[in-house]
C-alpha cells in the first residue's frame, strides 16, 4: 500500500511560485520567510489581543451581564476557543497559509463560504482597529490630564472632534509602521507586552491586598461559586457574556497569519497560539477575581456594575487601586496595550486581503508586495483608510460606539472561527480513523468548538435584535448592535457579487480548489 499526500510534511523544502502555485494548490505571496520564531509569534498575539485594553473595555460590560459569575464566564468562553485553536493547528499544519480561515474554508467549503469567512475575519479587525484607537485616544488624553494635572486636557477625549481626529492620527501611524513589515512590527513588541503584562501582576497584588483590608465599601470576598457557569440568572444573560468573553481572546490567530513569515511554519503558529492562550486566560482570571473583590459589583462609585464606567474601567480603578503615582502606570499599560494591538491587529487583515487578492477573490492590485519591506502595502493602507471611514460613521451614527461595536464584534468573531472550526472537521474527515488522536484533534475538539461558537452566534443574533442589547441605542426601532452586526455581514454578500462578476474564475473553483488529504490507496 501507498501513502499518497500531497500536502508538505515537516522537513519537505516546497517552493511556492505564484504562477503555479505549491503541490497543495496554494500560491507563494513573496512575504519575507523565516522573520518570527516561537516566541514572537507568541507574542505578537498577545499584543494582537491587548489584554490590558480588553479588560478595560470589557470588565464593566461583563459584570452588567452576568454579576460575580463574571470569572466563570471568562473561562467559558475560553473553551470554545482552545478548542478552535486546536483546528487552526491542524489545519496550518497542512496548509500552512497566511489567508488562514479564507484558504481553509475555500479548500473544504468552497469559495462562497471561504469568502465570506474571510470576510467575517477582515470586517471583525476593522472594528477591532477602530476601538483600539478609540481606547488609545481616550487614555492618551486621560494620561495627558493626569501628568499635567489639567482637567481641560482630559475633558478633550469628550470633544467629539478632537476625539476623532486623534483616533484618525493614532490609526496612520499604526498604518505607517505595519507597512514597514515584521521587523518593525516585532522590534517593540516585546517591550510593550512586557509593561502589560508587568503592570497587571502589580494592579492584582495590590488590589487584592487592598480588598482584603476590610476597610473598602462594596469589596467582596473571594468565593468558589464566582468559578461556577451554571449560577449566571438566565441563558440569555450567560450568552451575552460569553460573546464580550469570546471577544476577549480574540487576535491569538494572528499567530497563524503569520505562518509563511514564521521558522517552522508547519508547527511553530499553532504552539504560539496555544501558549498565548494560556498566558490570556491566566492573566484575565487573575484580574477579574482581584477587581471583583477590590469593587464589588454595585452599580455605583467604583462598583464593576457602574454604567457610567462601563466602558473604560481601569480609568475609574487606577487611583483607588495603585494609588496617584503608580495609577499613571495603568494608564501608560492601557495606553501601550491598545497602540502596540492597533500595529499588530493589522498583520491578520492585511494578510488576509493579501491571499485573497492572489487568489483572485480580492483585485489583483492589493496582492502587491512591497519590494523592500516584504510587506502586503496596498493591502496594510486599504486596511488603515476603511478602518478610519468605519470610526468617523459609527461615531456619527451612535455615542455609544463603543460599547456597541464590541457586541456586534462578538457575532463576528464566532461566524468566522465556527465556520473555520466546522472546515477542519471536513477537511480532515477521512482522516479521522486513523487514530484516537486524530479522530479528538482533527474531528471533535474542532466541531464541538463550532458548535459551541455556532449556538452562541444564533442567540446572540436572536437577542441583539432587541434595543436594550449592548447600551441600549437603536435604528428605527431595531437595537443597534443587529443593525451593525448583520448589516456588516449583509454588507459583504453584496461585495462577494461583484466580485463574483469580475473574478468569476475564482467563484468557479478554479483558481483555489477545493480539497481534502488523500486516502491510502491500493497499489
Amino acid at each position: 500500500m501507498v501513502q499518497v499526500d500531497p500536502r508538505p510534511q515537516a522537513g519537505d523544502t516546497v517552493t511556492s511560485v505564484a504562477a503555479t502555485g505549491s503541490a497543495d494548490g496554494t500560491r507563494g505571496k513573496g512575504l519575507s520567510g523565516n522573520s518570527v520564531g516561537l516566541l514572537g509569534s507568541a507574542v505578537i498575539g498577545i499584543s494582537t489581543v491587548a489584554p490590558v485594553y480588553c479588560l478595560t473595555s470589557t470588565l464593566g460590560p461583563t459584570v452588567g451581564e452576568v454579576g460575580v459569575q463574571m470569572p466563570a464566564v471568562f473561562l467559558a468562553g475560553f473553551l470554545p476557543m482552545l478548542l478552535v485553536a486546536f483546528a487552526y493547528r491542524e489545519l496550518n499544519k497542512a496548509v500552512p497559509d497566511c489567508g488562514t480561515s479564507f484558504t481553509w474554508t475555500v479548500k473544504a467549503f468552497g469559495p462562497r463560504v471561504g469568502w465570506m469567512c474571510g470576510w467575517g475575519l477582515v470586517i471583525a479587525t476593522i472594528i477591532v482597529l477602530s476601538n483600539l484607537a478609540g481606547v488609545a485616544t481616550s487614555f492618551f488624553y486621560l494620561l495627558l490630564g493626569e501628568l499635567t494635572g489639567s482637567q481641560a486636557i482630559a475633558d478633550l477625549d469628550g470633544n467629539r472632534a478632537a476625539h476623532v481626529l486623534t483616533c484618525l492620527a493614532f490609526i496612520a501611524v499604526a498604518t505607517a509602521i505595519s507597512y514597514r513589515g515584521m521587523t518593525a512590527t516585532k522590534g517593540v513588541q516585546y517591550t510593550l507586552v512586557g509593561l502589560q503584562l508587568a503592570v497587571l501582576a502589580v494592579f492584582v497584588v495590590m488590589a487584592v491586598a487592598k480588598a482584603q483590608s476590610g476597610d473598602l465599601a462594596g469589596s467582596l470576598h473571594f468565593s468558589w461559586t464566582w468559578l461556577d457557569p451554571f449560577a449566571v440568572r438566565s441563558f440569555s444573560a450567560f450568552a451575552a457574556g460569553l460573546s464580550l468573553s469570546i471577544f476577549m481572546f480574540w487576535g491569538w490567530d494572528t499567530c497563524l497569519t503569520v505562518n509563511e513569515e514564521t521558522t517552522g511554519s508547519a508547527k511553530t503558529p499553532g504552539r504560539a497560539a496555544l501558549l498565548a492562550m494560556l498566558v490570556l486566560i491566566g492573566s484575565y482570571l487573575l484580574t477579574a477575581v482581584a477587581s471583583q473583590m477590590f469593587s464589588g459589583v454595585g452599580h455605583k462609585g467604583t462598583g464593576l456594575g457602574n454604567p457610567d464606567t462601563a466602558d473604560n474601567v481601569f480609568a475609574a480603578l487606577a487611583n483607588p487601586v495603585m494609588g496617584t503615582v503608580l495609577g499613571v502606570l495603568l494608564f501608560v499599560a492601557v495606553l501601550a496595550s491598545a497602540a502596540a494591538s492597533l500595529q499588530t491587529t493589522f498583520i491578520p487583515v492585511a494578510r488576509t486581503v493579501l491571499a485573497m487578492s492572489t487568489y483572485e477573490a480580492l483585485p489583483a492590485s492589493f496582492a502587491k508586495i512591497h519590494p523592500r519591506f516584504r510587506s502586503p502595502g496596498r493591502a496594510t493602507i486599504a486596511a488603515g483608510v476603511a478602518t478610519g471611514v468605519f470610526y468617523a460613521v459609527m461615531s456619527l451614527l451612535s455615542e455609544n460606539v463603543l460599547i456597541d461595536t464590541i457586541y456586534a464584534l462578538g457575532l463576528m468573531i464566532c461566524f468566522y472561527y465556527s465556520i473555520t472550526a466546522f472546515a477542519c472537521a471536513w477537511f480532515f474527515r477521512r482522516e479521522l480513523r486513523n487514530s484516537a488522536r486524530d479522530l479528538l484533534f482533527k474531528g471533535v475538539f474542532p466541531f464541538a468548538g463550532g458548535l459551541l461558537l455556532a449556538a452562541v452566534f444564533g442567540k446572540t443574533l436572536t437577542d441583539m435584535w432587541n434595543p436594550a442589547y449592548g447600551s441600549g441605542s437603536s435604528v428605527f426601532g431595531i437595537g443597534s448592535v443587529f443593525v451593525i452586526g448583520v448589516g456588516l455581514l449583509l454588507l459583504g454578500v453584496v461585495i462577494m457579487l461583484i466580485m463574483r462578476r469580475r473574478s468569476p474564475a475564482f467563484f468557479r473553483g478554479e483558481v483555489l480548489t477545493r480539497a481534502t488529504p488523500a486516502l491510502v490507496v491500493e497499489e
